[in-house]
């Protein structure tokens, strides 16, 4: 007699996924000098909306976008674009905050009275989840995308962290 044991290891790296880009956006936010308590309020629903896009692969980006709440103006943007299919070696999972606590030294702190807020960007089609709408993202005209690299791998999916800053 022979037993089998199968792991689904998809779900396994949508979850770690899940938590480790929402725990480097608290991260970004913290060592950025904002205030972490919306978000903080907010796990369960951001939580469920990336999950859920994760799983049926409808999540392309996830934004955190830094802001004057007075005028609306970007000051600026964390993003964590999706790889669907990365890596080749089954169950290694991995983040890497160093590369995210380096970029915000080179980004700099925001400045007191800054507000954020954080979006995905998803393809058509995708499933509906409670506490999350339409919203269009703020320009980024007179800034500069900096990529910061892969971030977070856990195969098949990974997460890449790219940051904008004012020319």
């Amino acid at each position: 007699m022979s037993t089998l044991v199968f792991v689904n290891t998809y779900t396994h790296s949508v979850t770690f996924v899940t938590d480790k880009m929402l725990t480097s956006l608290k991260r970004i936010i913290i060592w950025s000098g904002l205030d972490p308590a919306r978000m903080s309020r907010d796990w369960v629903v951001l939580e469920q909306g990336v999950k859920t896009w994760l799983e049926s692969r409808h999540l392309e980006t996830m934004v955190l976008e830094i802001y004057r709440p007075v005028t609306s103006s970007l000051v600026g943007r964390w993003e964590f674009e999706i790889a669907y299919g990365f890596g080749a070696d089954q169950g290694e999972m991995w983040v890497d905050p160093d590369a995210i606590r380096f970029a915000i030294e080179k980004a700099g702190v925001h400045p007191a009275g800054c507000d954020y807020r954080i979006i995905v960007v998803t393809k058509p089609g995708r499933p509906a989840v409670a506490g999350w709408g339409p919203t269009e993202l703020l320009s980024t005209a007179g800034f500069i995308k900096h990529t910061v690299g892969t971030t977070i791998g856990a195969n098949p999916l990974a997460a890449r962290a790219a940051y904008w800053r004012k020319v």
